[in-house]
């Protein structure tokens, strides 16, 4: 669950978060965040949940496997999912160890997100909340890097591929962040070989790639992948698939609020993939999501973005 806070600059030097990265944290440092960061707003997030949202607002039928305990939280995380017409196979956890997790999110004036994220009882995510069934249906598999921190989160992925897969679909996955990679190169590296998609940022490619060129990286991550996606916040957002590639531009817009932006930017890339729109026009597709998502405060969409899309000519 997204705590969403506007804070100044320094707040974030008082309470030593390093500004506009997503920073893993232990619950007795979420619970002094929590307490100092008074008014908030609560709104369901986790990175894959709201592209998976964000495709739901597409009028794509879209389900979320994760986890969460039967808490507060928890409950009111699955059911405002739920309202928003995400399916979330997977009911509250009675009696869990660990409770559902958040994640304080402090927005500086100049819209940047720092967030501080506990991850609870999500990052136990395994083989045994797959849902087999859905898995069979799905045509798109999208997966979060984050869950390669634990040996069940690589199972579960493990097993939400291969069923995805077995049954005709595509599986791709998310880089999530430079430190992510850095935890998990080796693991990442074989991933992009082996799956038919990957997005990533700039410093996500060029920290998998292990070096500062991201022309360099690029390529080698096109030869290694069937289909990559690299965004440069507010810059071209390059496309490869084998010999093709696109560049799509990007309308510079002022954020509310960045959280979201490339999260909401797969849900339209991937809206696209799933409607056999071409590369740049789905990548197009994805700037659109992510410029409404940091109009307003919050990681999910509120205005229609099938509306916007077509405005934009893209549908």
């Amino acid at each position: 669950m997204d705590m969403i806070a506007p804070v100044e600059d320094d707040f974030l030097t008082e309470m030593a978060i390093q500004k506009g990265i997503m920073q893993l944290i232990e619950k007795d440092r979420s619970d002094m965040l929590f307490a100092a960061m008074g008014g908030h707003r609560r709104i369901p997030g986790g990175s894959v949940a709201n592209t998976v949202a964000g495709v739901g607002n597409l009028g794509l039928k879209a389900a979320f496997i994760g986890k969460v305990c039967d808490d507060e939280v928890g409950r009111a995380y699955v059911e405002e999912t739920r309202a928003a017409g995400t399916d979330c196979p997977n009911d509250p956890v009675a009696g869990g160890d660990l409770p559902s997790s958040r994640s304080m999110i402090f927005v500086s004036p100049d819209g940047e997100r720092s967030m501080n994220t506990y991850l609870g009882i999500s990052s136990e995510v395994g083989p045994d909340d797959v849902p087999e069934d859905v898995c069979n249906q799905a045509r798109i598999l999208f997966l979060e890097g984050y869950l390669y921190d634990k040996d069940k989160g690589k199972q579960a992925f493990e097993t939400a591929a291969r069923l995805t897969r077995s049954a005709g679909g595509m599986a791709g996955i998310a880089l999530s962040d430079p430190f992510c990679v850095d935890r998990h190169r080796d693991d990442f590296r074989k991933l992009v070989k082996e799956l038919d998609y990957v997005i990533g940022n700039e410093h996500e490619w060029k920290s998998l790639y292990q070096t500062e060129d991201l022309t360099e990286a690029l390529d080698l991550a096109a030869g290694d992948s069937g289909l990559i996606v690299c965004t440069r916040s507010g810059k071209d957002v390059v496309i490869m698939k084998g010999h093709e590639r696109a560049n799509v531009s990007v309308r510079e817009v002022t954020p509310v609020d960045a959280t979201g932006a490339g999260d909401l930017f797969a849900s339209g890339f991937l809206y696209g993939l799933a409607t056999g729109a071409d590369l740049s026009r789905s990548g197009r597709m994805g700037c659109v999501a992510a410029a409404e998502v940091i109009s307003h405060f919050g990681a999910r969409p509120e205005a229609d973005l099938k509306t916007l899309f077509a405005s934009e000519g893209l549908i």
